[in-house]
């Protein structure tokens, strides 16, 4: 058994550098929530140096509430939005020296795609048209629409709690965040047997992020499951 470990970098938040190495996918800001141009080009240089996969972190245009706020867009928009930020990140790979090889939504872009379909499917149709995989959570509208088009990686929260139905818990909520390490562990031994998930991410801007992914990789190399970037199962 085997999993990926990722992380939403280039926000301009102060771990990347620290957690780079501990990982092996980043999903990177792409301007429209966090970041701009150097944050992004600085944080796909450390992956290119360290050998691990770069992917594009897309956004609804909303840095007033980094990209968390539900936005209603139509369809075109949203693909129009997408592949704006992933061509514009995919130029600054090829400077930096590397290539993307997935797409996972940002915050409330992420959730509205996972559970509505007019959301999903032009989030999909900008991947596809880059010949992109897709992150999103297991059994979401996001893989549905992604089957027969791209490549789904399902997608498991090691810092976030889960509702019943297999969604995130809404930030709003004071149950929204898992911040006990020990905690966090258990979660993600939950996910990969019980999910079937093939990543699993620690944000970025989380506080605790170095200490968790430290944890994680820990627990889940000593329990037998090796540490692999996703593209390499």
């Amino acid at each position: 058994m085997q999993i990926d470990l990722n992380c939403d970098l280039g926000e301009g938040c102060a771990f990347d550098a620290t957690l780079i190495p501990l990982i092996t996918s980043a999903n990177i800001s792409c301007g429209f929530h966090a970041g701009d141009a150097s944050t992004s080009f600085a944080a796909l240089q450390l992956a290119a140096t360290h050998g691990i996969l770069a992917g594009a972190h897309p956004s609804f245009p909303d840095r007033t509430h980094f990209g968390r706020r539900e936005i209603e867009r139509s369809e075109e928009q949203i693909f129009y939005d997408c592949v704006y930020q992933i061509g514009a990140l995919a130029g600054l790979a090829k400077v930096a020296g590397t290539a993307l090889s997935h797409v996972k939504p940002h915050g409330a872009l992420y959730n509205m795609a996972c559970r509505d379909d007019s959301y999903a499917r032009p989030v999909v149709r900008a991947a596809e048209t880059f010949d992109l995989a897709v992150f999103g959570l297991p059994g979401s509208r996001l893989q549905k629409q992604a089957e027969g088009r791209c490549r789904f990686v399902a997608e498991g929260f090691a810092d976030r709690r889960y509702l019943p139905d297999g969604t995130l818990v809404p930030r709003s909520r004071p149950d929204a965040f898992v911040d006990d390490v020990d905690q966090a562990v258990q979660q993600v031994d939950w996910l990969i047997r019980e999910k079937g998930v093939q990543t699993i991410c620690v944000h970025g801007d989380n506080p605790q992020a170095v200490a968790f992914i430290r944890a994680l990789r820990h627990a889940l190399t000593k329990g037998g499951i090796a540490i692999r970037p996703w593209n390499r199962h």
